[in-house]
């Protein structure tokens, strides 16, 4: 769901003389609060409209595909949909072909579908509003009206409706959970597509149901369904669901927005006397009937949020709104309803925190239940704000454990920033504070065995450098020289084109006595790559380099090799241009015999270069020929 609620303003970036550069103070602790960094955080929404080696090389590893709205009247059987955005109007949309090109491009992608619970889903082509006769399919303010199945359009006030509604029942059809979740065995099933379940594990519990009366009013005649109601439809979902395919990861509530975090309709949510807001109705719902039934219906509580910001300023402190319970939300709106009532009072959001809160109380502790986004927009779209803000939410999300995060949005600037952080930020967040947090944060991040770091800053200042000094502890470091990748003046049009092309400017600190002090730029981000042994780390590499075997059969490329180091590892089959025409990208640990295939079927014949790479360090580089 995309809201046109942002307020951009004009942006004059100056950086000033470092002699007036303001000092900043971070402290890292590699021992305390080391926890596991998601791979999911580095995930978009919907296309693929790029060469398989783009997003191989940016880094994707999450990719939610459903179409938001789209997705609520998906027919499986038939591959259609109806779009509620174009009147309604039902156009083929197959699911089963993309899962099937992300299988064979992106073997280890995940990527994550829907389930329908509206109830009724598209059932033919035959009765779409003639748009092409209209008007060519332009664009117009009336193409939210309901005229597919025989409506008549409303030219003079295209915002109030159509002057004849269609009739729904003409291009839909009545779809019960039992459809839904019958997509599993078509997949995953015998005599299915074959797909491997585990890269399909994340299913959305339809989209953005709350506003179901706006969205899909074609259906709802009667206004939005009781809260009750769709609690009954979404557990005995799920639990057919998980019926199917225990390891599922059940996403819900998957709603709108701020508002919506609170409110259902206009409905007062009352147990025993005692008030609920939506999210926390939501999660007692869930909660209740995995005690009385021992089935769980919920694995990740998944929002959406387009934030409100009335200035850039402002929207770059967006990121506090999860966790902050000091931050004074400016787009403060359902939350001073938390109570009942109104109460104006009410401006700080810390969302993520209020329900991690709720899953205790109502679950218990240690219930593994995981936190997403999986829509959001950074606001401004000039290139420097989209990509600070992005990283400041990638960063956030990476300490506090959220499991996806995948925007709607996706600005100029961003795949700089997912690039950055998805392929030099570690596995595992530790502790990190800045004396001017707001401003100037740094999230740092280290691999499994704590012998190799990243220490990414974000420079949040509009204006002003900042000279940064970081002082490691629990981390010893040998005094000398270390790589730096600076994300800086970003242009207007797109600079990232590769993982060897695009705006990185790379440069060195010197580190001495465990610290080094760095000139941050404003609007900036800055990756610091460290290495606590380097002899050590260097020696590893280089006997996996006479211990990689390659295979090369008429079909496929098979690697084996052991892992030097616990991280991402690359397997990249490169042209002899430098381009990759084929990737595998896998999480492996320090020590583990890996044996991949990289698949070579549509590969033409020739000469290319494998090169294995692994926690940002190539182990091998080896010549390939292909022929048949």
């Amino acid at each position: 769901m995309r809201f046109d609620r942002f307020f951009p303003v004009l942006l004059c970036v100056s950086v000033i003389n470092s002699a007036f550069a303001q000092n900043v103070s971070i402290t890292v602790n590699a021992a305390q609060d080391k926890k596991a960094v998601s791979p999911y955080l580095y995930g978009r929404n919907n296309t693929f409209d790029k060469p398989a080696s783009f997003y191989q090389d940016a880094g994707l590893r999450f990719v939610r595909m459903n179409g938001g709205n789209n997705a609520t009247k998906y027919n499986w059987r038939k591959k259609i949909s109806s779009h509620p955005d174009w009147y309604n109007n039902v156009y083929l949309n197959d699911w089963d072909k993309i899962s099937q090109q992300i299988a064979a491009d992106h073997p280890d992608m995940q990527a994550m579908w829907a389930f329908q619970l509206l109830g009724r889903v598209a059932s033919s082509t035959d009765h779409n509003f003639n748009d092409w006769e209209y008007n060519q399919s332009e664009y117009w303010e009336g193409i939210g009206q309901n005229l597919a199945g025989g409506g008549v359009p409303n030219t003079e006030n295209p915002k109030e409706g159509a002057l004849v509604e269609g009739d729904a029942s003409l291009y839909t059809q009545p779809w019960p959970a039992d459809s839904s979740v019958a997509i599993l065995d078509h997949w995953f099933g015998p005599g299915g597509l074959g797909l491997n379940k585990n890269q399909f594990l994340y299913w959305s519990m339809d989209n953005e149901p709350d506003i179901w009366d706006g969205t899909h009013d074609d259906v709802m005649l009667s206004g939005l369904i009781p809260v009750s109601e769709f609690m009954n439809r979404f557990i005995d979902l799920a639990k057919k669901a998980r019926a199917k395919f225990p390891e599922i990861k059940i996403c819900g509530p998957v709603t709108t927005s701020e508002w919506q975090w609170f409110r259902w309709g206009d409905e007062d949510i009352t147990i025993d006397g005692k008030y609920f807001c939506f999210l926390e109705y939501f999660i007692k719902r869930c909660a209740d009937e995995e005690k009385a039934t021992g089935i769980r219906v919920l694995d990740v509580v998944d929002l959406h949020n387009y934030p409100y910001f009335p200035s850039n300023e402002a929207a770059l402190q967006l990121h506090r709104a999860y966790y902050d319970e000091t931050y004074d939300y400016p787009g403060a709106n359902g939350i001073k309803t938390i109570n009942g009532g109104w109460d104006n009072s009410q401006t700080k959001e810390y969302i993520f925190k209020r329900i991690n809160n709720w899953l205790d109380q109502h679950f218990g502790a240690n219930h593994g239940i995981t936190l997403a986004l999986s829509e959001w927009s950074p606001g401004p779209s000039e290139p420097n704000l989209a990509s600070v803000i992005y990283a400041s939410h990638l960063g956030l999300f990476g300490n506090n454990g959220i499991d996806f995060f995948t925007p709607w949005t996706w600005f100029t600037g961003m795949w700089e920033t997912l690039h950055l952080f998805s392929r030099y930020a570690k596995n595992y967040s530790v502790a990190t504070a800045s004396t001017l947090e707001n401003t100037v944060s740094a999230y740092t991040t280290v691999n499994e065995s704590v012998d190799s770091m990243t220490v990414i800053v974000v420079n949040r200042d509009m204006n002003s450098v900042r000279n940064v000094t970081v002082n490691l502890n629990g981390f010893s470091i040998p005094d000398g020289n270390y790589k730096t990748l600076q994300l800086s003046s970003l242009p207007e049009t797109e600079t990232f084109v590769s993982h060897s092309q695009n705006a990185l400017k790379e440069n060195q600190i010197t580190v001495s006595s465990n610290a080094f002090t760095i000139q941050v730029p404003a609007l900036s981000i800055i990756a610091v790559i460290l290495s606590r042994s380097t002899s050590t780390s260097q020696a590893a590499y280089t006997a996996q380099r006479s211990a990689v075997n390659v295979n090369c059969a008429r079909s496929f490329l098979k690697v084996k090799f052991t892992v030097p180091r616990s991280g991402f590892t690359y397997l990249n089959l490169c042209n002899l241009n430098g381009t990759v025409v084929k990737s595998n990208v896998f999480p492996a640990h320090a020590g583990e015999a890996c044996s991949k295939p990289i698949d070579l079927t549509d590969t033409p014949n020739g000469f290319y270069i494998l090169k294995i790479e692994n926690d940002g360090n190539i182990i091998s580089s080896s010549k390939v020929v292909v022929t048949r």
